[in-house]
């Protein structure tokens, strides 16, 4: 197999520019977010809109499924933060308790495995159940990131490291580079936020 800059460089004269435009402001998306910037939520909208077409193309169904779930959200996730840093105080990064996440990890394991067998026996979806499994946990996952619970990161973390994969065997090279920055940025994402959630805890005086 090819390494990954020799593929980088012979698709390089074939590259979609929908595909270049997407990735591009997918990295803008995820260092705006890194800052808590509301900026992030128009990158991810254009970026995501690109990509419901780019996943029918490579027969990534839920993946294009998800990314109009994307484009939703980052609507959604304006209006939260927009909302959060006017009349009320800015949207406070918070942790959420080990069993809640017990609980959606249960849920997004059991819906994989039905949609998955779903997929796999009535379309021709590449990859049914790990597709179906990063569309489950990657919309918990944005859900977390629009209540800026901490935790979202983590998820991030696992989901990135299977699109990967995922995304240079349907051969989309740039998008699985993407998912490399993306795993490389995911670090600073959890230091920022875990520095802005101390910040913003109350300091308790000693006894």
């Amino acid at each position: 197999m090819d390494s990954l800059p020799a593929v980088l460089a012979g698709q390089f004269s074939q590259l979609s520019v929908f595909e270049l435009s997407a990735v591009l402001l997918a990295i803008a998306y995820l260092l705006f977010a890194i800052r808590q910037s509301i900026w992030c939520w128009l990158c991810a909208a254009v970026s995501t809109a690109i990509y419901v077409y780019l996943f029918m193309q490579a027969k990534l169904y839920m993946e294009s499924l998800l990314n109009g779930f994307y484009f939703a959200m980052a609507i959604y996730g304006w209006w939260v933060w927009d909302k959060g840093s006017g009349d009320l105080a800015e949207l406070p990064v918070s942790v959420w308790p080990l069993r809640t996440h017990i609980v959606a990890m249960a849920m997004i394991a059991s819906l994989s495995l039905a949609t998955g067998y779903l997929l796999k026996r009535h379309t021709d979806a590449a990859f049914p159940y790990m597709d179906s499994m990063t569309t489950y946990a990657a919309v918990w996952a944005t859900f977390l990131l629009i209540r800026k619970v901490l935790e979202n990161w983590w998820y991030w973390l696992a989901i990135d490291l299977v699109s990967i994969v995922i995304y240079w065997s349907r051969e989309l090279p740039f998008t699985s580079l993407l998912f490399v920055i993306y795993v490389l940025l995911i670090p600073f994402g959890l230091v920022a936020w875990t520095r802005s959630y101390r910040a913003a805890r109350p300091i308790t005086a000693p006894a």
